[in-house]
């Protein structure tokens, strides 16, 4: 069924708040996940209503919680989401980098005490609509061993970057640092269908095609089977958003696929660049123009973002497809 973003947003928002969330923060994280589902990306969207609300029926999350600023010296500024569900702190982080980034050019803000961040390029598209360049890391509980490894240390480490353009929408690039992002294995454990070899290990380090298993074991990092720079990366990652900002590291978080567990104290990092302060804003923008039209050269060329920003627009105008099975456990509730 076919159900409109604002009366979607209302549908979640009603499911966090029963959970325990606050006004503030319900509103924040259904806001965040139907933009998800509106942009394809279920792993990331409505499937997380039920994991989310648990989180705060089990203690997991701190229903209570207020961002707030922590610290802030120059251009960089610590925002602690005291335990709470990410989405309110990391809009206060992004606005507070943007803020600073106007002063300095560069500005740098950390998420500490921080949980599941949901689309991480999402919380970038208001760098862009200031007119600046963001770029976005987050860690997650271990699912990754290290190179040469066996057992999980690294979450699967999301990456993203956001350009603005002068007349066109924003080049949104959002990449998990495992050859696949794991919520695709969790949507695919959930429908008990199998996932294709090269994607994870099962408990015992053994390559799985079985997503349960996969969900028991650990993840691969991009291009492992022939490379060990995804483990690199992914490394890169982890000290960036743990050891300089203060949060913890993927191998001290429970799971977010399990229940009962510890409230896993991830952080996230925005950098936000004002190109005013560099090459100058219409100089930037003209080279990013020169560069997309050369890449449109070549046909079958998609610009990053652009199917999620045509699927978004759609999902705007018709409404989002949600299950009639869950719409009616959500009304039932």
């Amino acid at each position: 069924m076919k159900v409109s973003i604002e009366a979607l947003c209302a549908l979640v928002a009603g499911q966090l708040r029963q959970a325990g969330a606050s006004e503030a923060m319900a509103q924040s994280t259904a806001r965040a996940l139907v933009l998800a589902e509106a942009q394809g990306l279920g792993s990331h969207g409505l499937s997380r209503v039920a994991q989310y609300a648990t989180h705060l029926r089990n203690g997991r999350v701190d229903g209570a919680a207020v961002p707030r600023l922590l610290r802030r010296r120059g251009g960089a500024v610590v925002i602690d989401a005291a335990e709470g569900l990410a989405f309110g702190a990391c809009t206060l982080a992004v606005q507070e980098a943007i803020a600073a980034a106007r002063e300095h050019g560069v500005a740098l803000a950390a998420v500490v005490r921080s949980h599941h961040c949901g689309v991480l390029v999402d919380h970038l598209r208001a760098v862009t609509q200031a007119g600046m360049v963001g770029l976005g890391f987050t860690n997650s509980p271990a699912a990754m061993p290290a190179a040469g490894g066996r057992h999980p240390i690294f979450g699967t480490n999301p990456v993203a970057a956001a350009f603005p353009r002068a007349q066109a929408d924003p080049l949104l690039i959002d990449l998990s640092l495992s050859e696949v992002a794991r919520g695709k294995v969790m949507v695919a454990a959930k429908a008990g269908r199998p996932i294709p070899a090269g994607w994870a290990l099962d408990a015992q380090g053994q390559p799985t095609t079985d997503a349960a298993a996969a969900l028991e074991g650990s993840m691969l990092p991009m291009g492992a089977a022939t490379s060990p720079k995804g483990a690199m990366l992914a490394l890169v990652v982890e000290l960036l958003v743990t050891a300089v900002i203060g949060a913890n590291f993927g191998f001290e978080a429970s799971s977010f696929f399990v229940d009962a567990g510890n409230r896993p104290g991830l952080g996230q990092v925005f950098i936000v660049i004002d190109p005013d302060a560099l090459a100058g804003r219409l100089p930037y923008l003209e080279r990013v123009d020169v560069l997309v039209a050369e890449m449109l050269r070549d046909e079958g060329v998609r610009l990053p973002g652009a199917r999620r920003e045509a699927l978004r627009r759609q999902a705007e105008r018709e409404g989002v497809d949600v299950a009639d099975a869950l719409l009616q456990s959500w009304r039932a509730h």
